[in-house]
């Protein structure tokens, strides 16, 4: 799937706000706050139930990594999320 086309889908879902569980969180991490060398994706089924966790990490900039944003995109497909949340900007690694 192209890069844009990912990113727009992804975008969109998170746009829709709040809609109940399952719930997916998106949050992308970095050495600088313009390069997000890795990302998170956390999916929680119901509400107080502990989110599985699963991490990518790229070479570049994980926010235009084709396959990162593809597998992001079939992972909120195949999980049924009903809410899509996604960290603003890029957190510092430690």
């Amino acid at each position: 799937m192209n890069v844009d086309k990912a990113k727009k889908r992804i975008a969109k879902q998170v746009k829709k706000g709040f809609h109940g569980y399952p719930l997916i969180t998106l949050e992308y991490f970095g050495k600088t706050p313009d390069l997000a060398s890795e990302v998170v994706i956390s999916f929680t089924a119901e509400e107080d139930a502990q989110p599985q966790k699963q991490t990518f990490v790229s070479d570049k900039d994980a926010r235009e990594d084709e396959a990162i944003q593809s597998a992001l995109v079939k992972i909120i497909e195949r999980a049924d999320a009903k809410t899509v949340a996604e960290q603003g900007g890029v957190s510092i690694l430690g």
